[in-house]
């Protein structure tokens, strides 16, 4: 079994923000997979899935960002899932719009989401995905920024972004995250493909 959890804010004020695009992938996923209703338990929005006979959660935590290791914790500890087989996917500043980074593990590295699920689980050693939202404009407050709705005329690259990471998933799932890392975190200048990389 593996969880794959989207970190974001509960609450239809949030919708299309920085912030809240790992709950982007997280409903491109189960729409590929046609996934069960959600359901609240364990303080999150919860469905279940299969991709080529894996058996996935999709978790969606409602605890808002800071909070998210508290659902996290619950839904491990209830279906006994090692850490190997979670992936976090959440949103980066630090990556320039678009951009997908996959890594086994390290530091939060700021994004407060998932310091609070490195921190319940005792380790760093968890997968995440992160998906670059760009760098405020100076003088712009960083919390304003994530919480703001992406513009316009980056919904194009917000949406090839979305598609890519969802496909990291599968390559995660199927093939391990090594093979995953491989296509994922491909440069698109590399590439010359989207900035989701070259099967988004």
């Amino acid at each position: 079994m593996k969880l794959v959890v989207g970190l974001g804010n509960p609450g239809s004020n949030y919708e299309g923000t920085r912030h809240n695009i790992g709950f982007d992938v997280i409903s491109e996923l189960a729409l590929r997979w046609k996934a069960s209703r959600p359901k609240l338990r364990f303080e999150a929005n919860l469905s279940e899935a299969n991709y080529q006979g894996e058996k996935v959660l999709l978790a969606a935590p409602q605890t808002f960002m800071n909070l998210s290791g508290r659902s996290v914790q619950q839904i491990v500890k209830f279906y006994q899932i090692a850490l190997s087989d979670v992936l976090v996917i959440c949103d980066d500043m630090n990556l320039k719009l678009g951009q997908l980074r996959l890594r086994a593990s390290g530091s939060a590295g700021g994004q407060k989401g998932l310091l609070s699920i490195l921190q319940v689980s005792g380790t760093e050693t968890v997968p995440r995905l992160r998906i670059g939202v760009g760098r405020p404009p100076e003088k712009m407050d960083a919390v304003a920024f994530v919480l703001a709705k992406f513009r316009k005329d980056e919904l194009a690259d917000v949406d090839s972004s979305v598609r890519g990471a969802a496909t990291g998933v599968e390559i995660w799932i199927r093939d391990g995250i090594s093979a995953a890392m491989n296509v994922v975190n491909l440069s698109p200048s590399d590439s010359g493909e989207s900035p989701a990389g070259k099967n988004a």
